[in-house]
């Protein structure tokens, strides 16, 4: 963290000028000047004079939040291919898996299916976007067609399987993560 920087843009947002700080602050221009450039650096007691002066104080000031990122584009995506089981599948939100939730979109060729998935705490979403898949949960089985979707509890073996004569792609959204 560059302190002087961040004393500038507090600054900047309260709509005052270096010497208006200063007044503030019983210090110089030339020291605010300084210090915003990361030419000095102030004292514990300065600094919290001068955070004071800004209407904040040292936890709020050193409390670093960092920005979460709400749009990802197909770039920040991971994808990975299994010939075998004939499937492409796509993190399309990076590190989901410290999230409460999963989503991915994986693709089924013709004859494809995912990996069988245990029993796990939690549930399952699914939107079919493309083509239609079979959902297998335990020893029940259920077609799902483009624009249906499915939702279960996580409480038995489940994969997907694309048993039709054209690629199937679904919206799949694990909850905890588990892809």
């Amino acid at each position: 963290m560059k302190i002087g920087e961040k004393i500038r843009r507090l600054r900047i947002q309260n709509s005052l000028t270096q010497e208006e700080l200063a007044e503030r602050t019983e210090l110089t221009k030339g020291f605010i000047s300084q210090l915003e450039r990361d030419l000095t650096s102030p004292s514990i007691a300065t600094l919290v004079d001068i955070l004071e002066g800004l209407g904040t104080n040292l936890q709020e000031f050193f409390n670093e939040t960092v920005e979460e990122k709400i749009v990802f584009s197909k770039d920040d995506a991971f994808e990975t291919v299994n010939e075998e089981l004939k499937y492409t599948l796509k993190w399309i939100v990076p590190n989901a898996q410290k999230n409460k939730m999963e989503p991915i979109l994986i693709e089924l060729e013709p004859g494809g299916k995912s990996k069988e998935d245990s029993p796990h705490e939690g549930e399952e979403f699914g939107y079919v976007l493309t083509g239609s898949i079979y959902i297998y949960l335990g020893r029940e089985k259920h077609k799902v067609r483009k624009g249906e979707s499915f939702y279960f509890k996580a409480n038995s073996n489940h994969y997907i399987a694309n048993e039709g004569k054209t690629k199937a792609t679904v919206l799949w959204v694990s909850t905890p993560p588990s892809f």
